[in-house]
């Protein structure tokens, strides 16, 4: 009788080889993991204190009747409701998430195309680039407290130098409030045409601020096209607007798609530069002054919560259409 010498190693081999039977591991990597454990667990006690525990909590406020006067009685268990988002889709909800989406889509794309213009003339190297493009980065990087404050002194009615050179420049009547005037009615090819003045003004700040950040995304990535490109263009015949719309711009394509979507959800949220300069008023309460509104004057924190959840729902649904139409063209590109 053989004895079968490779039955222990073959036995161990269809062992390991089982489904739902895991290979022991060695002393040196159940350390190695321990090791890596301990070096996260800072880090994720962070993450779970200071953004998973307040999602929660607010979905939870979301849910409930809470006042400012009865937040101590609040539990875990507490009775729940849905009156919170009755309560915010039949007030003005939806006219400030109108203006929220006004505001952040023109806001955004006036952002982008100051920066493309911006990084498209500051493109070839001349005397004294650097320094012009480093004075590009002054509204970014400012605080908003500011510039916020300089343009409310430049669009004043009274002391504006807007309204002082409109006057002489272009013959203004009356001087105009920019930030506390609703609606203007403007005579346009003999139609009268209602323009909402103060919207509009927070929006050209929106991009005036924002433009640097898109003008240095665009900046690195126009460094980053091949010159040969342009130049066998060139060689052919090609117009400087043929070589903009047929080669730099689909160059440019991802980054512009990747900038619309962060400064869209950056934009969306926004809250202080509106604050400061209109407060809210004049037809720009956007859906974050509405919350913060209701969290202040009214004290009503179970409302508050229920629109910073909604808020977070849409803003989830525009990060999802972008992940699943954005990113795998980028990736092939």
């Amino acid at each position: 009788m053989k004895l079968n010498k490779d039955a222990p190693a073959g036995q161990a081999a269809r062992a390991a080889a089982l489904p739902g039977r895991r290979p022991r591991r060695s002393p040196m990597a159940r350390e190695e993991q321990r090791a890596g454990l301990t070096l996260l667990s800072p880090t994720l006690v962070l993450v779970l204190v200071m953004v998973v525990l307040p999602i929660l909590w607010t979905i939870l406020l979301a849910f409930q009747k809470v006042r400012i006067l009865n937040i101590r009685s609040v539990g875990l268990f507490g009775p729940y409701t849905v009156a919170n988002f009755d309560q915010v889709f039949s007030g003005s909800f939806f006219q400030a998430l109108g203006t929220t989406l006004a505001y952040s889509v023109l806001g955004t794309t006036g952002a982008i195309l100051l920066g493309l213009i911006a990084s498209l003339a500051l493109r070839k190297p001349f005397k004294g680039r650097t320094l012009i493009r480093a004075s590009m980065l002054l509204p970014y990087v400012a605080p908003i407290v500011a510039v916020t404050f300089t343009w409310a002194t430049m669009l004043d009615p009274q002391f504006g130098v807007v309204n002082y050179w409109g006057k002489r420049l272009f013959g203004w009547e009356e001087s105009i409030p920019f930030l506390s005037e609703r609606v203007r009615e403007v005579s346009f090819l003999g139609l009268q045409i209602e323009v909402p003045t103060a919207l509009i003004a927070v929006i050209l700040f929106e991009a005036w601020r924002s433009f640097p950040f898109a003008f240095l995304f665009l900046t690195a990535r126009l460094h980053a096209v091949p010159d040969s490109l342009e130049e066998a263009a060139r060689v052919d015949g090609a117009t400087p607007i043929q070589r903009f719309f047929y080669i730099i711009l689909p160059q440019l394509l991802p980054t512009i798609a990747m900038l619309s979507v962060l400064r869209f959800i950056w934009t969306f949220n926004s809250f202080d530069d509106i604050y400061l300069l209109t407060g809210g008023g004049a037809g720009t309460e956007v859906v974050a002054v509405t919350v913060y509104n209701f969290l202040t004057a009214r004290g009503d924190i179970g409302a508050a919560s229920a629109q910073a959840l909604v808020l977070a729902l849409i803003l989830g649904l525009f990060v999802g259409i972008y992940i699943k139409f954005f990113t795998r063209k980028e990736e092939v590109s």
